[in-house]
């Protein structure tokens, strides 16, 4: 019995530091319920740890669904994109549903990779979406995380295909984030939350102090990521400065970008630009940039803007999500709606 017990915690044991190691295991550890997802109550929850911006994180439902005009030339949809368009945020059908007749859709991150073959029989629309926070790095840079190509047909090379399990259990091992998800595996659930929570509550209270990740509004209502009002960060904060000899240098980027992809086959190719959270909800906090106007209106821009910094400015409703850095199902809906109004 007492065997059996000291295999059992072996076991378990090797079972958690397997979930840290791999994220692979860590989603199926998620599906099965065996450990709580840390995200549940919004990624500014998670990292402040203050209850006061604890909310459900559940999804959105797509929008009623609305009648396109049957005769439209169906659109394959690719997007380089943040994390707002990940696949828990936006799907096909939230497109669909909202009048756009997308009959296929990829999205890839900016930090990856992606080969496409354009089906020249639809209209190909590709999307440039980037938060903020995030522009100011990814267009400093000639854009490349999507190649069009003749054939995405992919061989693995033959190093790739050598590869020994234990190169590949050593490659997992020493993969971005594994402490990360180990204090995921290991203090998830509801009962740490609770002390993290009285922890970071006597702290903010007591010494006025909070996470260095996270900011909060000048009236402690809301909470940001650092990135958004940190000006050290000078190429992420809403008020770090901005001269316009670097607004006309990315716009001169944009520019290119997307002058190549419709070179490559794209029919067309839009910005959406989506807005630090401090810059709707904390704007008087710092002197604002103003980068999304200052990009949107230069005179210098080619490409067609989706626009929804001056929506959520103008929404008497909430459009963030309180204790996450994305937009609620409110922000979402005014999103996917400029998106269809422009497009079509």
């Amino acid at each position: 019995m007492t065997r059996l017990l000291r295999y059992s915690l072996i076991g378990i044991a090797f079972l958690l530091w397997l979930g840290g190691c791999s994220g692979s295991v860590m989603h199926w550890m998620y599906q099965t319920g065996f450990i709580a997802d840390d995200y549940r109550f919004g990624d500014l929850y998670r990292l402040s740890s203050l209850p006061q911006f604890k909310e459900p994180q559940l999804p959105c439902d797509d929008p009623a669904l609305v009648q396109t005009d049957s005769s439209a030339r169906p659109v394959s949809l690719y997007i380089i994109g943040d994390s707002f368009s990940e696949p828990q945020r936006l799907s096909q059908t939230a497109f669909q549903r909202a009048g756009l007749p997308v009959t296929y859709y990829r999205r890839v991150h900016w930090e990856d990779q992606m080969q496409v073959k354009l089906d020249t029989s639809q209209y190909n629309v590709l999307m440039l979406e980037s938060v903020e926070r995030h522009f100011r790095e990814h267009f400093a840079h000639p854009v490349h995380s999507l190649a069009v190509v003749q054939d995405t047909s992919h061989t693995a090379t033959k190093a790739e295909s050598q590869k020994t399990w234990r190169r590949q259990l050593f490659d997992q091992i020493q993969s971005k984030g594994i402490e990360e998800r180990l204090e995921t595996v290991l203090f998830s659930q509801d009962l740490f939350l609770w002390l993290k929570e009285l922890k970071a509550s006597l702290t903010l209270h007591l010494f006025d102090r909070f996470s260095p990740t996270v900011g909060l509004s000048k009236d402690r209502q809301h909470v940001f990521v650092d990135l958004d009002v940190d000006t050290t960060k000078v190429l992420n904060s809403s008020f770090a400065p901005l001269s316009n000899k670097e607004v006309k240098l990315l716009v001169d980027s944009l520019n290119n970008a997307a002058k190549r992809y419709r070179k490559a086959g794209f029919d067309a190719v839009y910005l959406s630009i989506i807005p630090n959270k401090a810059t709707i909800l904390d704007p008087s906090r710092g002197a604002y940039n103003h980068l999304i106007e200052r990009i949107q209106q230069h005179p210098r821009l080619q490409i067609p803007v989706i626009d929804v910094y001056s929506t959520y400015k103008a929404s008497h409703e909430p459009v963030y999500a309180t204790g996450d850095s994305h937009w609620n199902c409110t922000g979402r809906r005014i999103w996917l709606n400029q998106v269809v109004k422009t497009i079509r």
